[in-house]
C-alpha cells in the first residue's frame, strides 16, 4: 500500500509545480515560500490534531525532534531555491531538475542509513542522473 501513498504525493507535487509557477508571477519567491509554508503549517497541524497525532507528541526524542528540526531545516530550503528555480524556468524542465533527489536520498541512504541498493537500483539511479542531464541540456 505504501506505493499509493508515493503515488499520491508524486500527483501532488507536479500540482504544486503547476501552481506555483502560476502563482510567482511577479512576486518574490521568498515571500511565495513564506505563505506556502502558512498554508501547509495549518494544513498539517490540522491533520496532525484532527488524527490524534499529538496525543504523542510526549514520546519524541531529543534524537527525533534533532531530525525533525534538521529536516525542516532542508525542506524550507528546497522550497526557497526550487521557486527561485521555477521563476527562472519552465516547469517541464525545474521539476524533472529537482526530481534528482531521488537519486541523491538513493545514495545518501546507502551511505548514512546503511541501506542496500540492488544492481537494478544503481542501474535506475545512473538512468535518473543521466535523464537529468538531458533534460537540463534540452
Amino acid at each position: 500500500m505504501w506505493w499509493i501513498f508515493a503515488l499520491l504525493s508524486a500527483f501532488f507535487a507536479a500540482l504544486t509545480a503547476i501552481f506555483a509557477k502560476m502563482g510567482i508571477k511577479g512576486v518574490d519567491t521568498d515571500l511565495a515560500t513564506a505563505i506556502r509554508t502558512v498554508i501547509i503549517l495549518i494544513l498539517a497541524w490540522g491533520i496532525a490534531f484532527f488524527r490524534g497525532g499529538v496525543n504523542t507528541m510526549h514520546l519524541l526524542t531529543k534524537q527525533n525532534i534533532i531530525f525533525l528540526c534538521l529536516s525542516g531545516v532542508a525542506t524550507g530550503l528546497s522550497w526557497i531555491f526550487y521557486f527561485k528555480a521555477l521563476q527562472m524556468g519552465k516547469v517541464s524542465q525545474v521539476a524533472p531538475v529537482d526530481k534528482l533527489s531521488v537519486a541523491i536520498a538513493i545514495v545518501l541512504s546507502a551511505v548514512f542509513l546503511h541501506e542496500k541498493i540492488s544492481p537494478l537500483g544503481i542501474l535506475g539511479v545512473i538512468l535518473i542522473i543521466a535523464g537529468t542531464i538531458i533534460i537540463i541540456y534540452s
